[in-house]
């Protein structure tokens, strides 16, 4: 399971009132990249695919890919909003290294090569 505090599902609230195309939710998925070797992708879409699992976050629905749930199963995703800056914080049990960061992560079975950050 996957779940998005108070705060994430406000943002991402936000995020889908001011879109001006039709939003059924918000796709969270692992790439390759990043620094330690995947990294997370969250877009805005208009419907779930066939294939996905479904996650109801109350007024917001998460579509996530069979590749990517096994990565993410567990996470947990806050929006941080602060003086810094603001920004999704994902908190993910499966990640056995991340990168300072914080969107770059590693998983015992990805055997993804890390990279030094710049």
């Amino acid at each position: 399971m996957i779940t998005l505090t108070e705060s994430a599902i406000t943002a991402v609230g936000r995020f889908i009132s001011s879109s001006d195309k039709p939003t059924g939710g918000l796709r969270i998925e692992v790439t390759d990249g990043g620094c330690s070797g995947l990294s997370y992708g969250l877009r805005l879409e208009e419907r779930e695919k066939t294939d996905d699992t479904v996650i109801d976050c109350g007024s917001v629905k998460v579509f996530v890919d069979p590749e990517s749930f096994p990565k993410l199963d567990g996470m947990s995703i806050d929006f941080i909003d602060s003086l810094d800056g603001s920004g999704f914080k994902f908190t993910n049990p499966n990640a056995v290294k991340s990168c300072a960061c914080g969107t770059s992560f590693n998983t015992s079975d990805t055997g993804a090569p890390t990279k030094t950050c710049s």
